[in-house]
Order: structure tokens, then sequence, then C-alpha cells
């Protein structure tokens, strides 16, 4: 019988070795995600097929370091910008230099091609951006506003508007119609690295080195919301093809978002360093990132990756009822417009166009053409790819998707299949408890035949747990008694009534009493009138309250909280361990880098009382989150909304290691 073979969520496809110096830019092919392009400071652009290993082409022209590459929708045209200001375009079918569009004074930094007609965007470290027609080899429009470096570019889906993003802290939305700044958007702290426009909505996505995700609304021209529990900054963001979710790159995660509410639907680890660039083909994510002369790529299977529609993973309350996203498609922001005339006119005469000249080229294309080559290293990919005999088949084979790799450890690794979205908590079982499998239905797999108490108990659940309704009546003999003594009844049903009235009052005046200290005191001494108490369940209702009002936070409270931290994230009980992930993760988001400043610092001249108060403090709060960081490695491989919260905190205390 052949045994089911559990495969990773997120594995490295392939690294090749892209140039023979720094690779200095990566870019993925949208409309397939098969395609790669590299450039290097050898000032050459390779393309490659993804997972495979050889190079199919390179492109030369450029006398300078390739700083920025874009490729078009249909993957037939290519752009570089280089770090002398010089901008080529390159037709892949005809392997020669289209373009040469020189005009910016410093890098190219970003590059985007217009959705519909033959135009492409560019942003130098000028803080220019500029609108160029690739068919009459001139400028177009030249847009000023950014005070920094324009890091990335973005048409909306309609073709109407570019978004730009730069080092600046600002997002400005241009109207190509009007020629002029329709808005500019304000509230990052830190450089803008990305942009994106929701695939079907007027709402645009921004990621920044002050490690947030913004989320503006294009009708009202406001913030529609902003995630802030990033570890590092953003560095880039793509829409899922339908608009349901973000996914967003960070230094060795994805992260899967929402914005209405803004949440986190779950954190995959993917080893992939900084990520360069994002794609998605056949319900994979493709990555990829570079590291001196290397390009690697890697492979996320969204068909595990909970999206809008799923429970989401993260840190989620008790007292914090879930709200529903809102449907894709629905009526509260505008769609895009797409007419069909806009699409189909200025292809035709862009094809029309392009062919005359290329038969006809000037004075200045054929010097063009002399400097620049396209060097073709595999011709049998090239034609399989470029030169197809059937032209409906153009790029690599799209049906299959990448296989996956056999899990490393199915029990504790990241990538272990997900429960079901009904079962929040999987209890792991011996296999050899486990009945013929055809005696018994498959959704009570994940349950024992014999009623045993779980290793961790849900917070939301039907019943309780380890007790049956049966267990409160009188066992039946034979099927003719069926008649129930009431006095029997009652007294099964008040078994343990009365303990339990003893545990809930001792609970009521344990609180009562962390009241009174905090009504004449302060938060720190309730807290230690709760630890000294000694019962967790006192610790978790004061921590909710206190964890709803970060501003309550000092370092005095980290030396109290954390040891209890410890207990909480090792109880059984789901709900402690959720309130215990969201006591460290603000505790990690707000005073980390202050303990690491300070123990960092050099040993301050005299005697300084509060400055020794305060190392000491730090020492002692740096040696509990070490403490903390074991167990937290420890369970990062576990399943479901409290893998993601473990995963999450182990991002954010990587600094430690």
């Amino acid at each position: 019988m052949a045994v089911a073979v559990t495969t990773k969520t997120a594995w490295k496809l392939q690294e090749i070795m892209a140039h023979s110096s720094n690779v200095s830019s990566v870019v993925l092919g949208k409309g397939s995600g098969r395609m790669l392009a590299t450039g290097g400071d050898d000032c050459r652009v390779n393309i490659w097929s993804v997972s495979k290993p050889n190079c199919i082409m390179s492109l030369t022209g450029h006398t300078s370091p390739i700083e920025s590459l874009q490729v078009n929708p249909n993957e037939k045209l290519i752009v570089a910008g280089s770090r002398s200001g010089s901008i080529r375009v390159w037709d892949l079918e005809a392997a020669k230099v289209l373009r040469s569009l020189p005009g910016h004074k410093a890098n190219i930094c970003s590059l985007h091609f217009h959705p519909f007609g033959s135009f492409v965007a560019s942003g130098s470290l000028d803080t220019n951006i500029k609108l160029w027609d690739v068919r009459r080899k001139g400028c177009i429009f030249t847009f000023k506003g950014h005070t920094e470096a324009v890091r990335c570019l973005r048409f909306s889906p309609d073709g109407k508007w570019v978004a730009s993003a730069a080092d600046d802290h600002t997002v400005k939305l241009w109207d190509l119609t009007a020629g002029k700044l329709m808005f500019e958007f304000t509230g990052h702290t830190g450089p803008v690295n990305v942009v994106e426009f929701h695939p079907n909505e007027y709402l645009l996505a921004s990621g920044s080195s002050d490690r947030t995700v913004r989320f503006w609304d294009l009708e009202k021209f406001q913030v529609v919301s902003c995630i802030e529990e990033e570890a590092t900054p953003v560095r880039c963001v793509l829409f899922n093809p339908d608009g349901c979710c973000l996914y967003s790159g960070f230094q060795d995660s994805l992260r899967v978002y929402g914005w209405e509410p803004e949440r986190c639907f779950d954190v995959v680890l993917v080893n992939w360093g900084k990520v360069a660039d994002l794609s998605i083909s056949n319900n994979q994510l493709i990555g990829v990132s570079f590291a001196q002369s290397t390009v690697s790529s890697f492979v996320v299977d969204l068909s595990r990756v909970p999206k809008s529609d799923s429970i989401p993973h993260g840190l989620i309350r008790d007292d914090q009822p879930l709200v529903p996203p809102t449907p894709t498609g629905s009526s509260l922001r505008r769609i895009y417009d797409r007419p069909s005339t806009s699409c189909s006119k200025p292809q035709s005469r862009v094809k029309h166009n392009s062919e005359s000249e290329r038969h006809s080229p000037s004075s200045e294309d054929d010097r063009d053409e002399k400097e620049s080559k396209a060097e073709i290293q595999n011709q049998e990919d090239y034609k399989e790819i470029f030169q197809p005999k059937n032209a409906i088949c153009r790029t690599p084979p799209r049906s299959e998707p990448f296989p996956a790799p056999p899990e490393d450890e199915p029990g504790t690794a990241k990538e272990a299949a997900k429960p079901s979205q009904a079962v929040d908590v999987q209890t792991s079982l011996p296999k050899q408890e486990l009945p013929d499998p055809v005696q018994r239905p498959p959704v009570a797999s994940s349950t024992s035949l014999t009623r045993t108490e779980p290793s961790v108990i849900p917070a939301a659940r039907n019943e309780p747990i380890g007790l049956k309704a049966s267990d409160f009546l009188p066992a039946v003999k034979n099927q003719s008694q069926t008649e129930l003594v009431d006095e029997e009844a009652m007294s099964q049903i008040r078994k343990g009534h009365e303990t339990m009235c003893v545990v809930l009052t001792s609970r009521h005046k344990n609180l009562d009493a962390v009241r009174a200290v905090w009504s004449i005191s302060d938060i720190k001494n309730s807290l230690d009138s709760a630890v000294a108490i000694n019962d967790l369940s006192v610790v978790v209702d004061l921590l909710n309250i206190v964890n709803q009002k970060p501003s309550l936070w000092k370092l005095d409270l980290c030396t109290i909280v954390l040891p209890q931290i410890e207990k909480l994230l090792q109880s059984k009980y789901e709900s402690y361990v959720q309130t215990g992930c969201t006591s460290l993760k603000l505790i990690l988001q707000r005073f980390l880098p202050l303990i690491t400043d300070i123990l960092a610092a050099p040993p301050s001249v005299g005697v300084d009382i509060s400055r020794e108060e305060r190392l000491h403090k730090c020492k002692l709060c740096y040696k509990q989150l070490k403490n903390i960081s074991n167990v937290v490695k420890n369970k990062s491989g576990l399943s479901g909304r409290h893998g993601s919260a473990f995963r999450e905190l182990l991002l954010l205390m990587a600094v430690l290691d």
C-alpha cells in the first residue's frame, strides 16, 4: 500500500552562477513566472529559464553596471537601466537591441512597462521620472516632484496612472493624461521600496524600510490600513491574481496580508535571504534573490498557504471576534476600467511601427546595433521559448507546476501539511494505534480511539475537554431499562460542581485583590501581586488588559513579565499561549532594540547609578529572552495559527543569536 509523502510548503529550486562579477539586479517575467533576467557589474543582461541551469541569451551594450531591469507583460521586450543613466530596450524574439534611451543624469533605480502600449517609465537617482515612447525613441514627459531617488514605479492596470515610491518617504500618484501629480501619500517614516496596484480595485499597497506595509484608497486618497509588525524592511510585494490577499517578501520570510481589517494570514519561512522579486504561476509563488555572483530561486506552494477565506494565522485574542474579510469584487471600491479600444489599437500600431523600424533603422540605431549584441548561449532553449513552431505556446511549458520535494521532518518542520480549517490544534498519535483506514472515516483520523485529554486545549470548543454527556448518566444494563432515576442523574451532574465553584470564587477574589493594588498604586505593583498569587489564570487576565495599551509597558514590567511568558508559552491552554505570544511580541518590538543598544554601548566614565540600574535590567531581560528563544525555536515547527505565531516571534528574536 502506497504511503502518502508529505511535501514541503517552500523549497529552494536552484542556484546559478549568473555573472562573472557581482549581480546587481534580477527580475522575473510576470506573464509566465518562468523567465528570469539578471543584470551584473559586468554590464551584461543574461536571460534564463527558471529551473534550467544554462543561460539562454546574453545581452551586451551597456558600458556601466546594470542597476534595474524589467520585462514587458508578454515577455517579448526587456529594458535595462545602468549606473550611468542610460536605458536600452531589447527585442527578445529578434535577439537585437530595439532602442537606446539617453536622458537621465544618474543611476536608473526603477523601470516599468505600460500594460498596453509600447511605453516605459523610468525613475532615477536624479529624482526625475521619465515616460518613454519605445516606438519613437523619445521622452514623452518628465515628472518632477520627488526629492530623493525613485525606487519603484508601477503603471495602474488601466494604464492611466503611474505610482512612484522614493527614498523621500513618499508615494506619489501621477496622471498620465494630464501629465501632473494627482496625489502625494505621506505616512511612511523611511524610504519606500515598493508599490503595487491591486489587480481590480482602486487600491495601492506600499512597503517601506520603516518595516510597515500601507494600503491606500485611490478614490478617497487616504490610508485604508497599516501593518506595523515587521521585523525587517519590506523588500517586495505582490497581490494574488484574484486580489484576495497581498504577499510581502521579507528577509527569509513570506507574509500573507489582508487589509480590511489589517491582519496577517500566514508567515512562511523561506531561506531566500534578501528576496528581490516575486511572481505567481500555477498556484505557486516564485521568488528570486541574489548574493555576489549567484542567483537563487525559491518556490512556495500557495495551495497550502492560507488566504482571506481562511482563519488568519498569528496572534488572535479570545475576546476579539474575527471579522470576515470583504469579498473580492465588492462595491466598496471602484474597479478599473479596461476599455478594449485602449488595449487593441496601440498594440496593433506598435507592432506595425516596430516592424518597419527594424527593417529601416536610422544611423543612430545602426550604431546601437553594432555596440549591442545578443549572444545566444543555448540555441535549443532560445528557439523553444522565443521562436517556437507553435505560436500559442511561446513560453516554457506552464501547465505543470514545479514538483515539491518531500518533507525533511514531517513531524516538526514548518512545511508540514496544515490541518483543515475546522481543526485548530493537531494532536499527534502513534501510528500503531490507528486502525485500518478502510474501517475508519477520514474525518476521525486526527482523534484517538480512546478519549484522552489532548496536549493542547483549544481556546474555542463546543464541549468540555474529556467529558461526554453519557458520562453524567447511569449506565444502562440492557436496552429495556430506559427509565432514569432523577436523584441518580442529579448526583452525576453535581460531581465536581462544588470544586469548580471554589476555583472560580478563588480566582474572582484574586482578581479583586490585583485590581485593588492597581487602584492605589501602579501597574508594576499590581503585576507583582498577580505573580505572587502563583495563579497563571490571573496573570493571563491582567496581561490581556495590559496588551491592549502598549504605552503601559516599561522596562521594569518586562523583568517581571518575561518569566511568566515563558510559562505561558509552554501551557497546554491555547488562550494562555496566545496571550503569551502577544505580550512577547510587544516586548520584542518596543524594547529589544533598546536592550541590545544598551548592552553594546561602551561603559560610561564615572558613576551613573540610573544607567547602572538600567544596564542591570537589560542584562536580566536579555537572559530571560534567551531562555524564551529556546522555547520559541522548539515550537516554531507547529502547524496552524500557533506555528505562525511562533515563527513570527522567531524572526523577531533573530538578533539574539
